[in-house]
């Protein structure tokens, strides 16, 4: 405690057991007599009936003086500036004032009002009583200066007793009520924050096993999704900050696009085996049905989504199963769109599918490797993919090799364990 402060049990009845029962007080007024008055007043260590009402009619308690170890202390300035510097050192030290008592007029430095100002920039929640016996600034002007209202107080001098205990009362309480509030309110912001956690971790979960069941009817495309989520992030990050789509390619944009990707084939388990798993050629008739997955991935997103507010994330998974077969210059399908008409998100991915289909060994062909999947793809610029992606995909090549080079290597941990 500093050579200024003095302290006290103060018997009162308590408002909330929640509350602290160690409240602060900070006087600032170059009148030593005035400080003298704030010790009796406020630390006289006796509290009557008439205090306990008081209370009571305040924070809705018993209005029989009840025992507790409510205690308050003092601390006092005789000057704004050294007021100023006792809060920034309580704040330093975890040691709050819950109340300032501040004169108005204390020549030669600081008034009371440019005092509360400062003290308002480092210790906004802290409230405050201005204190005067003079009649020369009205609470109009006050509050105009100071531009606030929610923390402050008029108390006119000389002080009576129980209005100035009152109004400690009162406001300590106040502050201590804020603060359990502020703490309250972080202890929620948390539990949310890891609720959501759980949620988009459990949701990016669920995003993997639909895949992977699409997927497992063909077991030697087990690294495919890991692969598709790689080579399409590699792709939508350098777009993000290298292209004319940056605009367009934010941070969700981002996740949604990569955690998306791993749906683009959901579609395929409309396809019966003879057609997805034979190892040939398929025929005209097979190909139409083949063809068909784009759809019937789409339609089962999109039905989903619409079904539930919870869902909309599935739209863009919807988009890219739905369009990552469209070609730029309208020769895919299933709508043959051109150019920009087919969603970013699909471009993207129809990149990242094509040179990890050409790279990997499937039923119906050997792998191709990296260096002739690569020419092929710069080959198809504005014909099958969109320029400015292809452009994205030379930046990123050296990633994209060293992928295509380690078929075992994959973010596959990734998958479930960085959630937006």
């Amino acid at each position: 405690m500093s050579p200024n402060s003095s302290s006290t049990g103060l018997q009162a009845s308590s408002a909330n057991d929640n509350l602290p029962t160690h409240r602060r007080i900070l006087t600032i007024d170059d009148n030593q007599d005035i400080q003298a008055d704030y010790r009796k007043v406020l630390l006289n260590g006796a509290v009557d009936h008439e205090f306990a009402a008081m209370e009571a009619s305040l924070f809705g308690a018993s209005t029989q003086p009840v025992a507790s170890n409510v205690t308050f202390e003092i601390d006092s300035a005789l000057q704004g500036q050294e007021g100023f510097e006792m809060v920034r050192k309580a704040i330093e030290n975890n040691q709050h004032y819950s109340c300032a008592f501040i004169d108005v007029r204390m020549p030669p430095g600081w008034d009371g009002i440019e005092t509360a100002k400062r003290i308002w920039e480092i210790a906004p929640d802290l409230p405050v009583v201005l204190c005067t016996a003079y009649s020369d600034h009205s609470w109009e002007e006050i509050s105009h200066q100071l531009n606030r209202t929610d923390q402050l107080l008029f108390l006119k001098k000389p002080f009576d007793s129980i209005e100035l205990r009152q109004v400690a009362a009162s406001q300590t309480s106040r502050w201590c009520l804020s603060q359990i509030a502020n703490r309250k309110t972080e202890e929620l912001e948390e539990m949310v924050q890891a609720r959501t956690k759980e949620i988009l971790m459990t949701r990016d979960l669920v995003f993997y096993t639909l895949a992977r069941l699409a997927e497992s009817r063909d077991p030697e495309t087990g690294e495919h999704l890991e692969r598709i989520r790689s080579y399409t992030r590699l792709l939508v990050e350098d777009l993000a900050t290298n292209s004319c789509y940056a605009d367009q390619i934010d941070k969700e944009f981002i996740h949604e696009v990569c955690r998306s990707s791993l749906l683009h084939d959901i579609g395929k388990v409309g396809v019966p085996d003879h057609i997805l798993l034979k190892p040939g050629p398929l025929t005209p008739d097979e190909f139409e049905i083949m063809k068909k997955h784009a759809e019937i991935g789409a339609d089962a997103l999109e039905d989903t989504a619409k079904s539930s507010t919870c869902c909309k994330f599935l739209r863009v998974a919807a988009e890219i199963a739905r369009f990552h077969h469209e070609k730029f210059d309208g020769s895919g399908y299933p709508l043959g769109l051109t150019g920009q008409n087919i969603p970013l998100s699909a471009r993207i991915v129809a990149v990242a599918d094509v040179f990890d289909a050409l790279t990997t060994q499937r039923v119906y062909k050997s792998a191709m490797p990296a260096e002739d999947a690569r020419e092929l793809i710069l080959a198809e610029s504005g014909h099958h993919f969109d320029p400015v992606i292809v452009e994205a995909f030379e930046r990123q090549w050296n990633h994209f090799a060293e992928f295509a080079n380690n078929p075992r290597r994959s973010d596959r941990q990734n998958l479930v364990a960085t959630p937006s």
